[in-house]
Formats: C-alpha cells, sequence, structure tokens
C-alpha cells in the first residue's frame, strides 16, 4: 500500500470520528433542551393550580341580569366551581356582611354602602369601581300617563315608587330630586330597586325611579324616560374580596372576570357605564 493511499485513509478515520462527536453533542443538547421544555411546562402548570370550590357573592339587586351571565361563563371556563349570590339592597347586604354572614366577594350599588363594610375592616383589597349606573323613569308600557320628565312625577294623580333613601337608587334619586327644587311623596318606599321596579310591572303603580339597566332588564314590560337630572346622580359600583373569604382564590377569579373586557362586554350590554 502507498503512502499516498494511507494518509487518505487514515484522514476519512478522523473525518468520520468528528462527525460522530458532533452528533453526539448534538442528541445531548437535544435531550436537555427537551428536558429543560417539560420542566418548564410542569412549573407553569403547577403555578396556575385548577380552580375549585364554591363562593358566595352579595350583589345589588340591579346586578342580578348580568352577574348571573357572568356567571355561566364563569363555571363553564372552570368547571368544579360554583357562584352563588346573595342580591339585594345594598345597605342591608353591608349590614348583614358586618354581622358576620359568610361571603367571599361584595358588589355595591354605591362607595357609600361600600364604606359601612370597609369602616369595619371587613374586607381584604381596596374596593375598586367597575361599573357605574343612571337612573331612568320606568313607565307603563306605552306611557299611558304621558311623563315626560322627573317634574311630572310630581302630579298628585299619579302612583309613584320610590327607592328608599338608604338604598343607592333612592339617596341617587333623592339627590336628583333636591338638584330640582322638587318634592315627591310616593306611595311606597321599596326596600331595592328590583322590588321598586316591580310595582310598575305588576301596574300597582304608575311610575318608579330606578337605573337604566333595570328598565333595559325589564323589556317590554315597562317604558323608559329619561330625564336630564340623573346625569348629576349617577352612582359608582365598587366591588371588593371580603376579609373572612372562605374561598379568597376563586373569589379573586371572579372579581378579575368582572374587570376583565369580557365582564366588562357583558356588563355595558346591559347598560351599565363605563368606570
Amino acid at each position: 500500500m502507498t503512502r499516498s493511499v494511507r494518509r487518505t485513509r487514515r484522514t476519512l478515520q478522523v473525518a468520520g470520528a468528528s462527525v460522530a462527536a458532533l452528533l453526539a453533542l448534538s442528541a445531548c443538547s437535544s435531550s436537555d433542551d427537551s428536558s429543560s421544555a417539560t420542566t418548564k411546562s410542569d412549573t407553569s402548570a403547577a403555578a396556575t393550580p385548577k380552580l375549585s370550590g364554591s363562593i358566595t357573592v352579595f350583589a345589588a339587586a340591579s346586578l342580578q341580569e348580568s352577574f348571573t351571565t357572568l356567571k355561566a361563563d364563569f363555571e363553564k371556563a372552570h368547571p368544579g366551581t360554583k357562584v352563588n349570590f346573595s342580591f339585594g339592597g345594598s345597605d342591608t347586604l353591608a349590614a348583614q356582611i358586618t354581622s358576620g354572614a359568610p361571603a367571599d366577594v361584595f358588589a355595591a350599588a354605591s362607595p357609600k354602602t361600600m364604606a359601612i363594610v370597609t369602616d369595619k375592616k371587613d374586607t381584604a383589597t381596596t374596593p375598586a369601581t367597575f361599573v357605574r349606573n343612571q337612573l331612568e323613569i320606568a313607565t307603563l308600557p306605552g306611557n299611558p300617563d304621558k311623563i315626560a320628565s322627573l317634574k311630572d312625577l310630581t302630579k298628585s294623580s299619579l302612583k309613584v315608587v320610590l327607592c328608599d333613601k338608604t338604598v343607592p337608587c333612592g339617596a341617587a334619586a333623592q339627590k336628583a330630586l333636591d338638584a330640582s327644587k322638587l318634592k315627591l311623596t310616593p306611595v311606597s318606599y321599596e326596600e331595592d330597586v328590583k322590588s321598586a321596579l316591580n310595582k310598575v310591572v305588576l301596574k300597582e303603580a304608575d311610575a318608579a325611579v330606578v337605573y337604566k339597566t333595570d328598565v333595559k332588564a325589564a323589556g317590554s314590560k315597562v317604558q323608559g324616560v329619561e330625564f336630564p337630572e340623573s346625569a348629576n346622580a349617577i352612582n359608582d359600583y365598587p366591588i371588593a374580596l371580603l376579609k373572612n373569604a372562605p374561598n379568597p382564590t376563586v373569589a379573586k377569579a371572579f372579581i378579575a372576570l368582572v374587570q376583565s373586557a369580557e365582564g366588562q362586554q357583558v356588563l355595558n350590554d346591559a347598560g351599565f357605564l363605563k368606570p
């Protein structure tokens, strides 16, 4: 065998060994990357545990329709969770919370009623305004009494219903009346906005001062009449996690949904104003 042939064969052997070494290193690197990706994936999954269990949300009566929609969306997105509601006048709900009623979230129809809870240090987070609401006059379908203004409600021939003055919708109505220097004696003061609206739906009253959202939710059962004074009596709606929430993790997730773009769309569609 000539010297030239031997040199060529040796060169090929060295090149082959180098290629094998490179392939081995590449395989190790690929294995390490795969292991690292798996580890990262496992860590990510562990960082976002699956939500489970139930929560109780105390919410202003005017939130009933929109929050019920959000409940369905939330439970669908998080199988194994359940959202329970207690709807009513914000002042009544606040009193129940400060008296020890078990609840995870409080959504009030005014900062004043939320303050009843925060003053007792019964919130775990700072209340945040998530929507606003404006008043409107609800009349019988077709508006047979031709009500066109807040002043029209002062006619002695009309049976008008208001929310109790301690309830946010009642306080807002009184604020609008005071600003207009109008005096109105209703046939009844109701414990929450739904009760006031229902008087008109049942034809037990000719009109009621409620929220635009409630008029919209009632559909053809009532007719809405806007009045300019309502612009000076718009209510902010705050929401907060409660201090002794039995299920704070799920409660925080529900609050996040309410404040999210998806939640805001549901609330805006119901007639609520942006915060």
